[in-house]
């Protein structure tokens, strides 16, 4: 397997994403990753997928995810095969029990749907309730064939108001390195403690910020060196993806976060991106749950929202899943 070959095809497609790439598989330490490519008849790449392997040693076995994959065209029935043989290949070397899969195809995509389940796949995008790994919605912002003075201006006035009231106030807003990283975690465990969440560990980022090439930064708010917002972004493939986000419980009023995001957005024009991420905005269509105002804040940037099919499950052992479900649950009570 030639690594740069498939980076470098993942990275192109239309259908490649950063969590199928080999940087991503850097970051997942505590995985084993595994790497797929299909061909054609002149043995160009036409699909590939990163599989990673979570081991469960107590029952000799392994549970495999493919992060948004496949990277191929899903209506493709071949090349959809030919991947999902070699996945059959790892699964038994590594005496897997469940394929999890999550890719990046729309809801309404029922021919891409039909493939995967006709494969054995169990397709769980429809269930209420259901726990997917990913997010089903995210929020998207088309940057192709428009000029920064044009994206600006489809923001709604009291966004583009917000933004410049930071800039006014002397919110200063730059990008980083691993060198603010510790300002970083600090407003990550006061946005954790605020909204009840629990925040990767400052390894993590780290790894994040050193796998990507410099493509993964940090974008941060100051004033008076003081830090009030911050957010790490990845630039991969023409696409800015807002990964991590956090901001101080202070100066909330200088509107350092509308600033921030504006910023990222101009990146990534500014460096060839197609589409800026906002990532996800879960019950973005329940006003009442208190996830909401993730979507109002992004929708204020005047995207549009994207709703993937959610997750697909291969089953290869039934009997070692229900001990593995089992095992893992006793681990979160515990």
């Amino acid at each position: 397997m030639d690594i740069n070959e498939y980076e470098n095809f993942c990275k192109t497609s239309e259908y490649g994403n950063f969590m199928q790439s080999s940087n991503w598989a850097n970051v997942k330490s505590n995985w084993l990753s595994e790497y797929i490519t299909v061909r054609n008849q002149s043995s160009t790449i036409i699909g590939c997928s990163l599989v990673l392997v979570r081991k469960i040693p107590l029952l000799n076995t392994a549970m495999l995810y493919a992060p948004r994959g496949f990277v191929c065209d899903m209506h493709d029935k071949e090349t959809l095969q030919g991947i999902f043989f070699q996945i059959k290949q790892i699964a038994k070397k590594h005496h897997a029990f469940v394929l999890k899969l999550d890719p990046m195809i729309d809801e309404n995509d029922n021919l891409a749907i039909e493939n995967l389940t006709n494969l054995g796949f169990k397709y769980h995008g429809e269930k209420v309730g259901y726990d997917n790994i990913q997010c089903r919605e995210n929020y998207l912002l088309d940057l192709n064939n428009r000029s920064i003075d044009e994206i600006f201006s489809s923001f709604k006035s009291k966004w583009r108001y917000n933004i410049r009231l930071a800039q006014r106030k002397g919110v200063e807003c730059s990008f980083y390195g691993k060198e603010k990283l510790d300002d970083f975690i600090k407003l990550m465990e006061e946005t954790g403690k605020r909204d009840g969440f629990d925040i990767r560990s400052k390894e993590y980022f780290s790894r994040v910020l050193d796998a990507f090439d410099g493509k993964a930064k940090l974008c941060m708010c100051y004033l008076d060196n003081i830090p009030l917002s911050g957010a790490l972004f990845i630039n991969y493939g023409g696409t800015t993806s807002y990964v991590y986000g956090c901001s101080s419980n202070e100066h909330r009023n200088f509107m350092p976060n509308y600033l921030m995001q504006w910023n990222m957005i101009k990146h990534a024009k500014e460096t060839g991106c197609t589409k800026y991420d906002f990532c996800g905005i879960p019950y973005w269509y329940d006003e009442n749950h208190h996830n909401y105002g993730v979507y109002k804040f992004k929708q204020g940037f005047n995207g549009y929202v994207k709703t993937y099919a959610g997750e697909f499950d291969y089953t290869f052992r039934a009997n070692l899943q229900r001990c593995a479900k089992f095992l893992m649950y006793l681990k979160k009570k515990i």
